[in-house]
């Protein structure tokens, strides 16, 4: 079969999806995560994480996410603090972290994508976190993102840096569809990159299609077609250096063509736990998702990648977990 990769397996993790937050200061052109009124903005309760975790089957990472800068976000700032105070915190960070280190207690490692967040709290999240991530989505200035600060291509790669500079293992990516060139997608390909080389923490780089949602600015744009998807990441194996895998998600997108020109990764699968920022797209079976990448082999790893396993990116805290669930690949180890 020709092929423009030499891997022979293909990469997941087990992950439980945990929404902290759907308040955003954010209002981009796509999105059904964000809260739109106080009838449906929430901030999850402990004991409701605490249930989950209860409930994770084999899964060994915990994925947070939330809305970016809740306490900036307009009409709804208010009704976050007062929920988070119920909680008994005051910030999303504070918050965030303490629901990692149950997590932790819980046999879980925890990866947090937050939105924007500032050199303190990412350092201050850093112990508590075998990776974190935030989405590039493009280096392009684009009208879906009108009315959302936080998605100024300057500040998202300053925020990719400074990870870098605390040695965080990072997950980034790029948003197919919404707006951009070609051109704008090998730039952003291009800086993903140029970080990588200058910092190394970079593990893995996501090519996602945009799908239009109901009630959105762009229920009625188009998905992105599939040759466009086919020439991204193929440019991507080529512009990115060869240690970062490039992450399709299988739930929005048939991978096998995709990992045959050069995707390595399917991210995070749950067994419990919808995806939350795509609501109508379900996992795959695990099953079905061997069958459909066949001859590739699909093979479990940790929400840390092998390399930073080896060269001991991770903290104490997390070191009985990294020692418990990784095999001397780096993986995840049989039957842990």
């Amino acid at each position: 079969m020709p092929t423009e990769t030499s891997h022979r397996y293909v990469t997941f993790s087990r992950n439980i999806f945990i929404p902290v937050t759907n308040i955003c200061r954010n209002a981009c052109g796509y999105c059904v995560y964000r809260a739109r009124s106080y009838e449906d903005a929430y901030v999850v309760g402990t004991e409701a994480v605490l249930n989950l975790f209860r409930q994770r089957g084999a899964a060994t990472e915990a994925l947070f996410t939330s809305g970016e800068r809740p306490e900036r976000a307009a009409a709804l700032s208010s009704l976050f603090t007062a929920r988070l105070a119920e909680e008994g915190f005051s910030s999303l960070s504070t918050y965030t972290k303490h629901l990692c280190q149950l997590a932790i207690q819980h046999g879980l490692l925890p990866h947090c994508n937050l939105g924007v967040l500032s050199r303190k709290e990412l350092s201050a999240l850093k112990d508590v976190n075998a990776s974190m991530g935030l989405m590039l989505e493009t280096t392009a200035v684009l009208d879906a993102h009108e009315k959302s600060p936080g998605k100024d291509p300057v500040v998202r790669l300053q925020m990719i840096a400074e990870a870098g500079r605390l040695k965080i293992p990072f997950t980034t990516g790029i948003l197919i569809g919404i707006g951009e060139t070609q051109e704008d997608r090998i730039r952003s390909l291009e800086r993903l990159a140029a970080l990588h080389e200058k910092f190394g923490h970079i593990q893995e780089v996501i090519i996602q299609p945009f799908l239009p949602k109901p009630a959105t600015v762009m229920e009625h744009a188009s998905s992105p077609p599939f040759a466009m998807m086919k020439h991204t990441v193929r440019a991507a194996r080529t512009i990115l250096p060869a240690e970062i895998a490039i992450q399709v998600p299988p739930n929005l997108i048939s991978p096998k063509e995709l990992i045959e020109l050069g995707a390595s990764d399917l991210g995070g699968i749950s067994e419990r736990t919808i995806d939350y920022i795509n609501p109508e797209a379900p996992w795959p079976a695990e099953e079905d998702l061997r069958r459909k990448i066949a001859p590739y082999e699909l093979h479990e790893r940790l929400p840390i990648y092998p390399r930073y396993i080896q060269e001991g990116w991770y903290s104490d805290r997390i070191k009985p977990l990294i020692e418990r669930y990784a095999d001397e690949m780096g993986l995840r180890r049989k039957g842990h």
